[in-house]
């Protein structure tokens, strides 16, 4: 799959929507997306990221919040994949600047969601990228 031009979605971002979407699409998203997800919403607060990151980070969430989608988030299963795909690319440009209490804190927060053995599949986050 091509990544779309994720960076334009800039505008599209804002803490509220955000939060609204995750909690409308978590059960139906899947724990490593939502995972995926958080951490990059909780690394954009943090002061110890640069700039250039924070733009991606944003450009990436802010895709994830459009309702313009390469796959619209409407068609089952497809429909959030390319979200997925933007977010773990982005994830992984900026994996070296997160700080492991930042994962910490996204998986605490999945437990608002999924039990257990749904956040089991988030510790091997980057495995079976589509």
């Amino acid at each position: 799959m091509e990544l779309p031009d994720f960076m334009n979605y800039g505008s599209k971002f804002s803490q509220t929507e955000f939060v609204e979407k995750i909690a409308r699409i978590a059960k139906r998203a899947g724990a490593k997306l939502v995972y995926a997800a958080l951490i990059l919403y909780y690394t954009l607060q943090s002061d110890k990221i640069s700039a250039a990151n924070k733009a991606m980070i944003i450009g990436a969430l802010g895709y994830m919040i459009s309702p313009l989608d390469v796959i619209p988030d409407a068609i089952p299963i497809a429909g959030l994949t390319d979200d997925l795909a933007v977010l773990l690319f982005v994830l992984k440009k900026v994996w070296t600047d997160i700080d492991p209490d930042i994962q910490q804190k996204a998986k605490n927060r999945l437990s608002k969601w999924f039990d257990a053995d749904e956040i089991e599949e988030v510790n091997d986050l980057f495995k079976n990228e589509e």
